[in-house]
């Protein structure tokens, strides 16, 4: 597996890297990759936005809100939780997750903590849910999308993703929320950039760098994930 990098250190944007997964899907079929953002909540693409996020909580903190093109449910994501990309060739979403969750648990495993994986596509540590994950199946790859609690907000994350009395009392239902931990609380003694680093030399036996007409080419399909239409389409 291949380390997909980029030319320079910029922090992104979340859309540029779900517009990144697409492409690397499309022009190499497979690949790995971890990054992170600042505050950020990101939505399943059949998830009602209202229901799931605390609107006004967000607007206040400057946290963006993005919409994903996988199901799932709603994440938070700061610079403390780190997100994992990976495009297998697999045609089956099963495989895509079946080896992704269990390379990722063996890992956890390798650095001592007490990791499984679950039948929700989770990794629990400690019965503690550290990474939750979701897959989009493209025509050239799967791509396989998670997070990785390594030193988390939690009350930023309890606070963005919980909807306000008010919109809980309109709306009937809303995901149900597993307890979750972050990995530093649990024993992990590497720090997040030593976290990824290992992550990547797990997964990866070469690298190699997007050029710049790659990254033209990843910022056009980033357009699809700012159109309001989509944010908002439920």
């Amino acid at each position: 597996m291949q380390n997909i990098t980029l030319p320079t250190p910029d922090e992104r944007p979340l859309s540029f890297y779900l517009a990144m997964e697409e492409y690397v899907a499309a022009a190499f079929r497979s690949g790995f990759f971890v990054w992170s953002v600042a505050p950020t909540v990101i939505i399943g693409r059949h998830q009602d936005l209202a229901a799931e996020v605390n609107l006004p909580y967000c607007r206040e903190h400057g946290i963006d809100i993005v919409r994903r093109k996988s199901g799932g449910g709603c994440v938070y994501a700061d610079r403390g939780n780190l997100m994992i990309s990976i495009i297998t060739p697999h045609e089956s979403v099963d495989a895509a997750f079946s080896g992704y969750l269990g390379h990722l648990a063996s890992f956890l495993q390798s650095l001592g903590m007490d990791a499984v994986r679950t039948e929700h596509n989770d990794v629990l540590v400690g019965g503690c849910k550290v990474s939750g994950n979701a897959c989009l199946s493209r025509p050239e790859a799967s791509i396989v999308h998670g997070t990785l609690l390594h030193s988390v907000d939690l009350d930023a994350m309890q606070r963005a993703i919980t909807p306000s009395a008010e919109k809980l009392a309109k709306h009937a239902v809303a995901s149900v929320r597993a307890r979750v931990a972050n990995l530093v609380d649990l024993g992990l003694k590497l720090s997040a950039r030593e976290l990824s680093d290992a992550l990547t030399a797990e997964f990866c036996s070469c690298s190699k760098m997007l050029s710049a007409s790659d990254i033209a080419a990843i910022e056009d399909i980033q357009k699809s994930y700012g159109n309001p239409d989509f944010i908002h389409y439920l």
